[in-house]
């Protein structure tokens, strides 16, 4: 607020109390109410950029969905921060409801990211994330029922929420038989931390085994024009 001419501030506030109470509450009114547009304008936009929708088992989500692991640099650099939140919601607001992240990622910052920037959104998107690494500055795994147990509490915080909706196996544990695995994710999907599970990179056997513990939604494996292993 500026200043009256000619009353300094310290005496304007002490002889108008009441009237800056009433002016100090109008801005902060004003700016709750402004957000409140802004909000239904941004639930507007999504209403408005739905996307079609696709079936992964029983989770319906957007055809198309956003991978969000160079945001925080993995093959590159980071990118800045606001841009990646903000191009977090922009995708939201275009109709993605379907973000994957990973607590390897960053480590651990690209599943802040998307916590941050999905928060305002979060009963409007589904959020994949993936467990299995060990890092611990090595490149090991650890898939291990103590160690899921353990990061998907982590990973929960991190994303600001009280449920994955799918929860991956980053790569395949060959200490750890997948049917232990299967069973940890079965009793967090019990609990209601986990929504639905998923394999990454895993053989059609490795597939048939888990499946057979606790059905899986999705299977993601790397292909591309220049990654095609999978052939």
């Amino acid at each position: 607020m500026q200043e009256p001419c000619g009353i300094s501030r310290r005496d304007f506030v002490m002889k108008t109390a009441i009237a800056g109470l009433g002016l100090a509450v109008a801005p902060i009114a004003f700016a709750a109410a402004k957000e409140n547009n802004i909000e239904v304008d941004k639930k507007q936009k999504i209403q408005n950029n739905k996307m079609k929708t696709r079936k992964l088992g029983n989770l319906e989500v957007s055809e198309i969905g956003l991978g969000c692991m160079n945001m925080t640099g993995n093959y590159n650099p980071p990118a800045d921060h606001k841009q990646s939140v903000a191009t977090i919601r922009k995708a939201v607001e275009n109709g993605v409801t379907f973000f994957d992240t990973a607590e390897v990622y960053g480590p651990y910052i690209d599943e802040s990211l998307v916590g941050e920037a999905l928060q305002p959104f979060r009963d409007q998107v589904k959020i994949a994330t993936k467990f299995g690494f060990a890092i611990d500055g090595t490149i090991g795994l650890d898939s291990s029922s103590r160690h899921i147990k353990k990061v998907v509490e982590e990973s929960l915080k991190r994303l600001r929420t009280d449920h994955i909706d799918l929860y991956y196996q980053h790569r395949v544990d060959p200490n750890v038989p997948i049917e232990e695995v299967a069973l940890t994710i079965k009793e967090l999907i019990q609990q209601g931390k986990v929504l639905h599970f998923g394999l990454s990179e895993a053989s059609a056997k490795t597939i048939r085994r888990a499946h057979a513990v606790q059905p899986l939604t999705a299977v993601q494996s790397e292909y591309s024009l220049w990654t095609r292993n999978v052939e």
